[in-house]
């Protein structure tokens, strides 16, 4: 049972009983819904237990993935998370680029593309406007 809240082991429940971990692809179903901060709290439990093992950098990377996404869901004029966002972006890119393309049936390198058009998109305008208002959020897809 998740040591987080209601919310989030239920998420993950919803996800057992598949040959993925139940975390992993509660990740995704988070994500591909734009609940970016609850996608990074259900992969955070597989990363503790996993952080310094072989898939270590790659569940700090989509962590990562997910918190730049957090970060431009709260920017607001008064508060600028843009900058911060970037940084996890690239953060993300590092740590997921450390893998082949194919992993854990996550296609990286459309992730990899993703993370590079979001960071274009910050660097174009300067960090000045936020690209989630101009462009529909992405979603992952796990490959079979």
């Amino acid at each position: 049972m998740s040591k987080k809240s209601a919310k989030i082991a239920a998420l993950i429940d919803e996800c057992r009983g598949q040959s993925l971990d139940a975390h992993y692809l509660g990740y995704f179903a988070c994500f591909n819904r734009g609940l970016f901060y609850e996608a990074h709290d259900v992969l955070e439990e597989l990363w503790l237990v996993d952080r310094r093992g072989a898939d270590g950098d790659f569940y700090k990377g989509l962590i990562q993935l997910a918190g730049a996404f957090v970060h431009l869901q709260k920017h607001t004029e008064l508060r600028p998370r843009l900058r911060p966002s970037a940084a996890l972006f690239k953060l993300a890119r590092t740590n997921l680029s450390k893998y082949p393309t194919l992993h854990h049936q996550l296609n990286l390198g459309r992730v990899l593309g993703l993370i590079d058009e979001w960071n274009r998109y910050l660097e174009r305008d300067g960090f000045t406007i936020n690209p989630i208002h101009h462009h529909p959020t992405p979603t992952l897809k796990l490959e079979d």
